[in-house]
């Protein structure tokens, strides 16, 4: 089994890499771009026989401790097989 997380800024909070990449991208002459949201990807083995609520549980802890910042970021955590 694999954990799958993206961190992301909130919608709220002020990008700065997204908006440079979202300029980069309409000045190459993509058009249509509304927004960029630049975050971070972590990916984790979990251990075979690992209980899958349970890695659910200390990765969530995880992620809301210190893996993103909750006050400026959300994240989405996926257990995949």
């Amino acid at each position: 089994m694999k954990a799958k997380i993206v961190i992301t800024p909130k919608k709220a909070v002020l990008d700065p890499q997204g908006k440079t990449v979202q300029s980069a991208l309409e000045h190459m002459g993509y058009t249509g771009v509304a927004g960029v949201h630049v975050g971070k990807y972590i990916e984790i083995d979990l251990a075979p026989g690992t209980d899958r609520e349970a890695a659910r549980q200390a990765l969530d802890t995880a992620c809301h401790r210190f893996l993103s910042n909750p006050v400026i970021e959300d994240y989405k955590l996926e257990i995949a097989d």
